[in-house]
């Protein structure tokens, strides 16, 4: 584990007790596996039959306060598609740092789907359980993309990155780069209990709703 340097620079008078989120995250994390490990079966066979390459993509992400750790989610790109990278950054569809493209033809077809549906972001439930993600909290960032965020921006990792967010729910990847930060640094500044369970009933709806999912 690396530590990328991030001076907090918020205050985050109303941040729920670190241990009382933790007992959320773990208890719906538990459930949530238990009740859906037959989906989790199904993704990776089909993920594993329709194209060369591991069922997981691990990355490399920056976490809380700076530490990074290797985030998990079912490979829904071609095996090459890092190397492939720059050939599709002048076609990214948001404004900003962090690279989105509707066309990604780095995607597969069952890639596409699974995005369409988030059912990719499935296997961070186990970085839940590790206690490198939350539920909820800022999407984890590339460390690329971190060490070209302008300062103001770095309140966004002060809490522990998460698998949904106020980004998620409203508008994921439609969202421009300076909107997003606004929205990571106000959770940041009002997080609480009641915040992450409105916010992980609000993400039902947005994933449903399919508003900036590619």
């Amino acid at each position: 584990m690396t530590m990328i340097s991030i001076e907090p620079n918020l205050s985050r008078k109303n941040t729920p007790s670190i241990g009382a989120k933790r007992v959320l995250d773990v208890s719906l994390t538990a459930l949530g596996l238990l009740a859906i490990w037959p989906v989790l079966l199904v993704i990776s066979i089909a993920v594993a039959s329709t194209s060369p390459g591991p069922v997981f993509f691990v990355q490399t992400r920056v976490g809380r306060d700076g530490r990074t750790f290797r985030m998990l989610k079912f490979r829904s790109m071609y095996q090459d598609a890092e190397n492939r990278r720059r050939d599709i950054e002048d076609m990214s569809d948001r404004d900003g740092i962090c690279l989105k493209v509707k066309c990604d033809p780095r995607i597969t077809p069952v890639g596409r789907f699974i995005r369409r549906w988030s059912l990719d972001e499935l296997p961070q439930l186990f970085n839940v359980l590790s206690g490198d993600m939350s539920l909820v909290g800022p999407r984890p960032a590339l460390v690329d993309e971190v060490a070209a965020y302008p300062n103001h921006a770095l309140g966004r990792h002060e809490v522990l990155p998460g698998i949904t967010g106020l980004w998620q729910v409203s508008g994921r990847a439609d969202i421009g780069f300076e909107e997003m930060i606004a929205l990571d640094l106000d959770y940041v500044r009002q997080s609480s209990l009641g915040t992450d369970v409105r916010i992980l009933f609000r993400t039902f709806y947005a994933v449903i709703g399919g508003k900036g999912a590619y």
